[in-house]
């Protein structure tokens, strides 16, 4: 069952990665309106399934920047 809801949160990330270059965790978050948990649940699915990049944002408070591969 967390299987299905991994898959099914990561693909919400992945749509709304999609449609952009990148985005950090916040604008993932207002985007998909994603609780931090469900997020990172996805981020982990995502990362695992080698889909997505990180590149560091320069932001201390959101220092990471999200993207598909």
């Amino acid at each position: 069952m967390l299987q299905d809801k991994a898959g099914n949160i990561a693909g919400i990330i992945y749509t709304a990665l999609a449609q952009t270059e990148g985005l950090t965790f916040k604008a993932i978050k207002k985007a998909t309106k994603l609780t931090e948990k469900d997020f990172l649940l996805g981020l982990g699915w995502l990362l695992r399934e080698d889909k997505i990049a990180t590149a560091e944002s320069g932001d201390e408070k959101d220092p990471y920047i999200y993207s598909l591969k």
